[in-house]
């Protein structure tokens, strides 16, 4: 996965801060930090605002893939096919650009143009309709909202200072879910970024066993939010490139 410059710049100071705050000296007011106190600590309280997001935005990710794989099975992609007479063969056209490409303005592919501009016209208007009857471009425009406010908490949290060994991990615990090509990525360094945020919850637990540390409360692996190929093609769809 590719991400952003932004969210990566975004990640790299927060794994920078992370470092900095390693230098953790235990004291009567840290030890009742540890607990979870999020007022305590503003890495914390907005790890768990986070995470909330994190997870809307998966559930509505897979709430558009779901209809967006009902739209392209019952419709198909927007195409026309065209029979090239001199050429005797066939080509699908996808896009009005693909059109403009094949015939350009030449007087004697006008008619044949036509017809490909009505069918491919026509086409869309039946992916149109679907999509408004099952509400794909609706989830769609709600599931990028969700992602939009999940990157301004990732913002937020790594520009907030982390005052407890629970808001460093939490700083840890979010590069890792948003960094990740897949859960449990073998390649550096989310190994490594696993381990220390592993060291970090025990360290956590040992000064004040029982203290709720980010990471260490996952039964399993946090949603993913993986596009599916439909949802890239759908992708390459709307901005126009050729779906082969």
């Amino acid at each position: 996965m590719t991400l952003p410059f932004v969210t990566r710049r975004h990640l790299l100071m927060g794994t920078a801060a992370v470092a900095a705050t390693l230098q953790f000296q235990p004291s009567a007011s840290a030890d009742g930090a540890l607990a979870g106190n999020t007022a305590f600590d503003p890495a914390l309280a907005l790890w768990h605002k986070w995470q909330s997001a994190y997870t809307r935005t998966a559930a509505l990710c897979r709430k558009q893939q779901h209809l967006e794989s009902r739209l392209v099975e019952a419709i198909g992609f927007p195409k026309a096919e065209v029979e090239l007479p001199d050429e005797n063969v066939g080509v699908t056209v996808s896009w009005p650009g693909d059109l403009e490409d094949l015939f350009g303005d030449s007087p004697g592919l006008a008619d044949l143009r036509a017809r490909a501009e009505a069918d491919l016209a026509a086409h869309q208007a039946r992916w149109d309709a679907e999509d408004r009857r099952i509400g794909y471009s609706a989830a769609k425009r709600e599931e990028l909202a969700a992602a939009d406010r999940e990157q301004e908490l990732v913002e937020s949290l790594m520009a907030a200072p982390a005052t407890t060994l629970a808001g460093v991990a939490a700083k840890l615990d979010v590069v890792l879910r948003e960094g990740e090509s897949a859960e449990d990525c073998t390649e550096f360094p989310w190994p490594e970024l696993r381990a220390v945020l592993g060291d970090l919850a025990r360290m956590g637990q040992a000064q004040q066993p029982g203290a709720f540390m980010p990471g260490s409360d996952k039964n399993g692996p946090y949603p993913r939010k993986r596009r599916e190929d439909v949802c890239m093609s759908v992708m390459m769809y709307q901005r126009g490139d050729r779906v082969i």
